[in-house]
């Protein structure tokens, strides 16, 4: 039996579900939307790269160390993006967040608020993960902010740690949040759904 079983996750107009083939023209659609491909510091696939994109988070899932959700509009089923456990190591209760991407109209609003709460909530009150972690390039300053915004505590830099589309080496910023910190960081997540957004 896998650690991460396949699951769906929805709250507030946002369901997560298990990432297929079928989702592939919708991805599609999102990665156009801003056309995200394009920067240098993500890994949303090209428009003729989707299907090996979905079909590699398919092999990954197999393999037990990546689950990959396609981000959904509850009400209308539309593809707003992907995110994903990985890294998943049982024998320590250990998952990481990442591959997350978002159709540049979605960015900014509810939607990623609410994918973390649900993947968090999933992680730490479902599956018993003692933490979560999450990685990113050292230039990514957005994701660097939206992850230290969610609570998670900066545990340091791998440098010269994975190549970038570009070919170019970056070093890799790594954060976590353990078991005992989500309580706080569940009521701070639900504290920003609820305030009013300017």
């Amino acid at each position: 039996m896998a650690f991460v079983e396949p699951v769906e996750l929805s709250l507030r107009g946002v369901r997560l579900v298990p990432l297929a083939l079928a989702h592939e023209a919708g991805l599609a659609a999102a990665a156009a939307d801003g056309e995200l491909w394009r920067l240098r510091v993500t890994s949303v696939p090209a428009p003729d790269e989707t299907r090996a994109y979905v079909e590699a988070a398919l092999r990954m899932r197999e393999e037990g160390h990546r689950f990959a959700f396609a981000v959904t509009d509850e009400a209308s089923g539309t593809v707003l993006g992907s995110t994903s456990y990985h890294d998943i190591v049982p024998a320590v209760k250990r998952v990481e967040i990442g591959y997350t991407w978002y159709a540049r109209r979605v960015q900014r609003t509810h939607v990623n608020t609410t994918c973390k709460l649900l993947m968090l909530q999933h992680a730490f009150e479902t599956l018993g993960c003692h933490v979560v972690g999450w990685r990113t390039d050292n230039f990514n300053f957005a994701s660097q902010a939206a992850i230290e915004r969610l609570g998670a505590r900066k545990d340091g830099v791998i440098r010269g740690h994975a190549l970038r589309r570009d070919g170019t080496i970056r070093d890799t910023v790594m954060y976590s949040l353990r078991s005992g910190e989500w309580p706080e960081v569940k009521a701070q997540l639900l504290y920003l759904l609820d305030k009013p957004r300017g």
